[in-house]
């Protein structure tokens, strides 16, 4: 059993992805071919905002709106404390503080309420400015955008939706990746849509942020590359990985989406009654990039992932280190009191993610199932 299993993808997806690799080899156009502008014409589509730029990562996604919106030295830009590191790292790199948050214990992504709590003590203490919120869409499923969207208004702040994991999401019908002032994805390849290597997306609706990110991603050009007005990246998306992605995202929308969704459903019914399982409130919509359910405690944990490894069945752990807690922002400016983060430090001793991709059989499942309902007994 695989975890995410990209090679069921390919051999379902084989017959138009070796096609489109050779068209990329034989006209040569590895860099910025048309199969580019392609792809960002469609996922804007998709998503509902009138600009993607794409990148080289998930990663130089989020970095890049710290550059269009100038976020640097005394700027506080707030950030779950249960996420992958790069959502934080974008804001030291840029310069800045960010300030963690802690998270909803049912959705895993940040708490509104907490968030601005945190805001006010920031503005109070004077030291910092609040300029932006990083709101992930942990796991596949959004935040509580809506929320935080009235939060960011209220105190004038910019609105950063990390999608990375969220792309596919909706609330209310509408589409993860559009919330943000500018909103981000990343094409890692165990993400709901991913490349064979490494990729990303920025998103927004505004026409001047979008020709800043256009010269941002090519070491900030200017009318061309060799007119450098700015200091940028060098962070384009490989043609090839594009013409790959172009297939993928109409396998997604076509039937990847859907099916994803009905594995959720079967490990619903599974496990309902054996452990604490994820939470899709009323108007939400995930697009499931992990199944993460929760355990009692660490060793009930750690003791069900050694156990479902001997039965071949592989897990993650996601993530096993707050963010206030990485060495990498002890000098962050900002002390933090560790039981400002109860719900973050219970999670990442007690959360365990399954095997999880639109691949996967009801047998599948049902092996899953009574592999941990022999574990619990």
């Amino acid at each position: 059993m695989q975890f995410r299993d990209l090679k069921a993808q390919y051999q379902k997806l084989k017959n138009k992805i070796d096609p489109a690799i050779i068209d990329v080899n034989t006209n040569c156009n590895f860099i910025m071919g048309k199969q580019v502008k392609e792809l960002e014409e469609q996922l804007a589509d998709y998503v509902g905002v009138k600009h993607c730029i794409t990148c080289g990562n998930g990663t130089d996604a989020l970095y890049m709106a710290m550059l269009v919106w100038g976020i640097g030295k005394n700027d506080a830009v707030f950030v779950p404390d249960f996420t992958f590191f790069s959502s934080g790292e974008i804001v030291s790199l840029a310069g800045a503080t960010p300030i963690f948050v802690d998270v909803d214990g049912e959705t895993f992504n940040i708490d509104p309420n907490l968030l601005e709590k945190q805001i006010i003590k920031v503005q109070n203490e004077g030291k910092l400015v609040p300029k932006a919120i990083v709101a992930v869409d942990l796991f596949g499923l959004p935040a509580d955008l809506n929320a935080i969207r009235k939060i960011a208004d209220k105190y004038g702040m910019y609105l950063l939706e990390d999608g990375a994991q969220g792309f596919g999401g909706e609330i209310e019908g509408r589409r993860a990746c559009s919330f943000g002032d500018i909103s981000t994805t990343s094409f890692f390849p165990a993400k709901p849509v991913g490349c064979y290597g490494d990729g990303g997306a920025v998103f927004t609706n505004d026409d001047e942020w979008a020709m800043l990110l256009e010269s941002y991603r090519v070491h900030g050009k200017g009318e061309n590359k060799y007119d450098n007005i700015r200091i940028g990246l060098n962070s384009r998306l490989d043609t090839v990985q594009a013409a790959i992605l172009k297939i993928k995202l109409d396998a997604f929308t076509e039937f990847e989406r859907d099916d994803i969704n009905k594995i959720a459903l079967l490990y619903d019914e599974a496990l309902g009654d054996l452990v604490k399982i994820p939470v899709i409130r009323e108007g939400y919509l995930s697009s499931w990039a992990q199944y993460t359910i929760q355990l009692e405690n660490n060793l009930k944990r750690d003791g069900l992932q050694l156990f479902l490894k001997n039965q071949g069945i592989p897990t993650m752990i996601y993530y096993q280190k707050p963010m206030h807690k990485q060495d990498a922002f002890i000098n962050n400016n900002y002390e933090y009191a560790d039981n400002d983060f109860y719900v973050t430090n219970r999670l990442c001793t007690t959360v365990l993610s399954l095997p999880m991709h639109p691949y996967l059989t009801e047998k599948d499942i049902n092996n899953v199932a009574n592999s941990i309902r022999n574990f619990l007994g």
